[in-house]
């Protein structure tokens, strides 16, 4: 078979290319991010770590034992920052949900290894600390967008002993990855991305979740906008082909969607990504 040329991976992979208006949709996430931290609650900038990019910010919930809702933002892990997305809190605080949005740091700075051990570290400091916000440390969901549905895969696929002896064994009780990326070879032959993020054949492969072993317990959703490139497409339904249907009962797409609208379907409550999010935090929602 013959190797695709460097321009039909990037034709594939460079979403900002394929949507005109992506700074105008980037623009608009900011300015709504921007209105929720000066009108809801919230605690900003709180400290998971010692390094750049450890922090957090945390989105209260009233009264206790709250399901917890972990959103890792996406930008193929060189872009874009946590303040970014705060616009996803609103509709999940007011369904009961604390939610908690870490940042991390960029390549090419670091390493994608870097930025997932940062996340391991995130969700550490989430169990040992969501019960002072209102949340249930026994229930915590992770979502993701993007890089940050890799991200969210490799938290359901993490092995929590190894991060702290203090830590249950199944931290993470599902996950939702919303254009998420779970083979990371092709992005090696993607030129616009793949100097910053320096894979390797070896890190691209013990990165991808599509090659891990199934998780023992959770579940994650994938779903894809059906208006995607091809690619994404085929990344969604690889991750229910590795994992198979027990571990991945969601695989979709949603149609008139392309990469960067999707993300709207999480933060309206009458979207069916929605739902699917409050159907992982048990909030008694059918996705229908």
């Amino acid at each position: 078979m013959t190797q695709p040329s460097p321009e039909w991976y990037d034709t594939q992979y460079n979403n900002r290319a394929r949507i005109p208006e992506h700074l105008e949709i980037l623009e608009g996430w900011a300015n709504a991010s921007a209105l929720v931290r000066e009108q809801a609650q919230c605690e900003l900038d709180v400290r998971y770590g010692s390094g750049e990019g450890e922090t957090l910010d945390v989105f209260p919930v009233a009264g206790t034992g709250a399901p917890v809702l972990v959103y890792i933002h996406g930008g193929y892990w060189r872009a874009l920052d946590k303040r970014d997305q705060s616009f996803v809190a609103p509709a999940f605080t007011s369904a009961g949900a604390l939610v908690i949005v870490p940042n991390y740091a960029l390549c090419p700075a670091v390493t994608i290894e870097h930025i997932a051990l940062q996340m391991t570290r995130a969700l550490a400091w989430v169990w040992r600390n969501a019960a002072r916000y209102g949340g249930n440390p026994n229930h915590i969901i992770v979502t993701g967008h993007s890089a940050g549905g890799h991200l969210a895969a490799m938290m359901l696929s993490c092995d929590w002993k190894a991060v702290g002896e203090d830590l249950p064994e199944r931290l993470v009780k599902g996950a939702l990855s919303i254009s998420g990326v779970f083979d990371l070879e092709p992005l090696r032959h993607a030129p616009f991305v793949a100097s910053d993020l320096r894979l390797t054949a070896e890190s691209a492969r013990k990165l991808s979740p599509a090659g891990f072993p199934r998780p023992a317990s959770g579940v994650l959703y994938a779903l894809v906008g059906a208006d995607e490139s091809e690619e994404f497409v085929r990344q969604n339904q690889l991750i229910r082909d590795a994992w198979g249907a027990v571990a991945v009962p969601v695989c979709e797409t949603l149609p008139g969607c392309h990469h960067l609208s999707v993300l709207r379907g999480l933060a309206d409550a009458d979207q069916r990504l929605h739902r699917l999010a409050l159907q992982l935090l048990g909030l008694g929602v059918s996705a229908g």
